[in-house]
């Protein structure tokens, strides 16, 4: 699946322990200020140019620049940022997001950040709340077929109950059905 500037990128710290997920757009900006370096499939650390004069290998993601085409890293090594999230997951759009693997709760469908909506599974006007167990993701079409209607009304069905997660980030990043086989050495590393 091809995501360009929106490829989920995997952020390390400089002790190698899995920080967040953030957008390629944001991993590239990182890489150029350098914030941060690019890993290869290899594990070895790229400052910008270097990531830039690489040639794309199989299986590698690539945009078009000006000066040729531009490898989307999979992971980013920040260079002074040493801390660890340590807490359990805000309520954010991202989180439920990643919580429901970019899936609308409703038809099944995996979409962009870009194509999906919150929904309250019990509308706001109707007294629902802004809840981890309230909030489900969903595609815009389903979002507005549901409307403010209650499930029962709308017909429709969630896929899962909406769930408060007790993970943190580094436990949701590993328990995430999708993510890149070049993390996998990360997210077994972390407790």
């Amino acid at each position: 699946m091809a995501y360009g500037l929106d490829a989920p990128v995997l952020v390390l710290n400089r002790f190698y322990q899995p920080v967040r997920v953030t957008r390629a757009r944001r991993a590239l900006t990182l890489l150029f200020a350098g914030s941060g370096q690019a890993l290869d499939r290899d594990y070895r650390q790229h400052d910008f140019e270097r990531w830039l004069q690489g040639a794309p290998g199989e299986g590698d993601e690539v945009i078009g620049t000006s000066s040729g085409p531009l490898r989307i890293p999979r992971l980013l090594l920040l260079l002074h940022y040493g801390r660890v999230p340590r807490n359990t997951m805000r309520l954010s759009r991202r989180n439920v997001y990643l919580r429901d693997d970019h899936t609308c709760q409703y038809c099944g469908q995996r979409k962009t950040p870009r194509d999906l909506n919150l929904d309250h599974v019990t509308p706001r006007s109707r007294g629902g709340k802004t809840t981890w167990e309230n909030l489900v993701t969903s595609c815009r079409r389903c979002n507005f077929n549901k409307g403010s209607h209650s499930l029962d009304e709308a017909g429709m069905r969630l896929m899962r109950v909406p769930i408060r997660p007790n993970w943190t980030t580094a436990a949701a990043l590993a328990a995430a059905p999708r993510h890149f086989a070049e993390w996998e050495p990360f997210l077994g590393a972390r407790a």
